[in-house]
């Protein structure tokens, strides 16, 4: 499954003075790492974005912004931001800088064995 090149750039572009960074191919797509944890990423066309999940509701009201379902199960706190969504800087700028204001208290995944 192929993701957005062009989406990958305007992040790593955006997300290149935030230390310790890594990308990870993951779930057919494309991760951004902060700080070991999983913040924003790429999926297909769309930006996918790690967030507070008391925010979860608030922000998937909003046009072009759904729940991630990749597993055919809604993930709260993982959100899906269409294209039309973030065309501007701005709007660009809002989905991730709310994905790494959560990733200063978000929890690292476990580690697999």
């Amino acid at each position: 499954m192929a993701y957005n090149e062009k989406l990958a750039g305007r992040i790593r572009l955006r997300l290149s003075d935030v230390p310790e960074v890594q990308e990870v191919k993951m779930m057919g797509g494309l991760t951004f790492m902060c700080n070991g944890k999983m913040c924003v990423g790429v999926l297909k066309d769309e930006l996918m974005c790690r967030i507070d999940p008391a925010l979860h509701d608030v922000e998937t009201s909003k046009p072009g912004c759904r729940t991630l379902d990749f597993t055919k199960r809604p993930m709260s706190g993982f959100i899906l931001v269409e294209e039309s969504a973030m065309q501007t800087s701005e709007q660009f700028d809002y989905w991730i800088d709310l994905a790494l204001a959560f990733n200063k208290q978000a929890k690292a995944s476990r580690k697999g064995k």
